[in-house]
């Protein structure tokens, strides 16, 4: 449900609910668009050709339907994922895996769930799997509750509008207030950690990388085995993983 903060733009807000029509549609059409908004087909058209003319949406192959254009897709991906930021961040990797020992990644929050898009895994015969393009719930990795505790909790309240979570492991966390609580330690620490909460034998330690604006918020990741996953060890890689961190400064 929206929530109303005083006066309002009709005709952009018009514009803005067919952007978010995407979110649950590959293609938006004039019939498409007149039917949600409750609006005439000409009235539609206006809408789609306003947001064409600011690359928002593109026209699709032969003209038929309304995709998402580049200046929609750049603002919805996060920095980190394209190659000039990757090679900025792969030294920051190697190092951090010589430090830990350990299975390092970065990750980006999408949404709700954080992707691994980049890392490397050790030179040891036990160590977790390295798992690029790998999608997780936030609210069950510590790379996810990290990113999240850097946003207000107002907006983690909006991501995550009902009280019961999804359960990935027995030891997940599966209510919002237990997430909240998690989120606020998470902050006072600068780190998150995790114990199986994503994958039965496997915890985690997530630090921030700098970035230049929010949408560089980015997780450095080091995924360990559980019988390498105590307080020491994971107090050590933590220490690893700053140390790697130092190298964006």
């Amino acid at each position: 449900m929206s929530t109303s903060y005083g006066q309002s733009l009709s005709s952009l807000d018009a514009g803005l609910r067919a952007m978010t029509l995407f979110t649950t549609h590959d293609v938006l059409t004039v019939t498409l668009v007149a039917r949600e908004l409750g609006c005439s087909r000409a009235t539609s058209y206006r809408i789609l050709n306003t947001l064409r003319n600011r690359d928002i949406v593109m026209l699709g192959p032969g003209g038929r339907g309304y995709y998402p254009g580049p200046a929609l897709v750049e603002l919805s991906r996060p920095r980190g994922l394209d190659q000039a930021d990757r090679a900025r961040l792969r030294p920051v990797i190697e190092e951090a895996v010589s430090l830990t020992a350990e299975t390092v990644h970065v990750a980006a929050l999408i949404g709700t769930q954080v992707l691994f898009f980049d890392g490397q895994e050790p030179d040891r015969a036990v160590r977790a799997s390295l798992r690029p393009g790998y999608l997780r719930p936030a609210h069950a990795i510590s790379a996810g509750k990290l990113l999240l505790s850097q946003f207000t909790d107002e907006q983690v309240r909006r991501l995550y509008p009902d009280e019961r979570l999804g359960r990935v492991t027995p030891w997940t966390v599966i209510s919002r207030e237990q997430l909240m609580a998690d989120i606020r330690t998470i902050r006072e620490q600068g780190y998150a950690t995790n114990q199986q909460q994503t994958e039965v034998g496997l915890g985690g330690v997530s630090i921030p990388l700098p970035g230049r604006s929010w949408r560089e918020r980015v997780a450095l990741c080091a995924t360990i085995p559980i019988d390498r996953a105590t307080p020491a060890d994971l107090e050590r890689v933590r220490q690893g993983l700053q140390h790697a961190a130092r190298r964006l400064r």
